[in-house]
């Protein structure tokens, strides 16, 4: 399983199995967000799947499904809710992590720099091309 550490209390990662939740579990996560639309994956992955395994490990589930071209405020929305919420680190998957970390980003345009923001996604090995723009957008909007 790949874990890329955002921040300490928020990690990504790309597709994980049922088996993984109890890993993460383990790893001191707390709770978990499928960014994977249903449509993407198949049943034994899919949100009712994950969600069940989520809980037998103890971890409070959220799904989110982002759609690559798709993206709405409410998905940002719901993602920051989510980690917000939560009493500990949260981790949250999609297809490779990216939309993951896309969604995280956005969730903070405002509430912490946006070079910062830019920065722990490198740091997690998440390069976004124009997302920097798109942060300073929704900043300037959240005034």
């Amino acid at each position: 399983m790949d874990i890329r550490q955002i921040t300490p209390d928020f990690a990504v990662g790309p597709q994980i199995e049922p088996a993984d939740l109890t890993e993460l579990a383990a790893a001191g996560f707390v709770a978990v967000i499928n960014n994977r639309p249903d449509a993407e994956v198949p049943p034994d992955l899919q949100s009712a799947a994950m969600q069940a395994a989520a809980e037998a490990a103890g971890l409070s589930y959220t799904a989110n499904q982002v759609i690559n071209d798709g993206l709405s405020m409410s998905m940002v929305q719901n993602q920051g809710a989510a980690v917000a919420q939560a009493p500990g680190p949260v981790f949250a998957w999609c297809r490779s992590g990216t939309r993951s970390a896309m969604v995280w980003a956005l969730a903070h345009a405002g509430k912490m720099p946006t070079g910062d923001i830019i920065a722990a996604l490198d740091g997690a090995g998440y390069q976004i091309p124009g997302l920097d723009q798109q942060i300073d957008a929704l900043a300037a909007g959240a005034d």
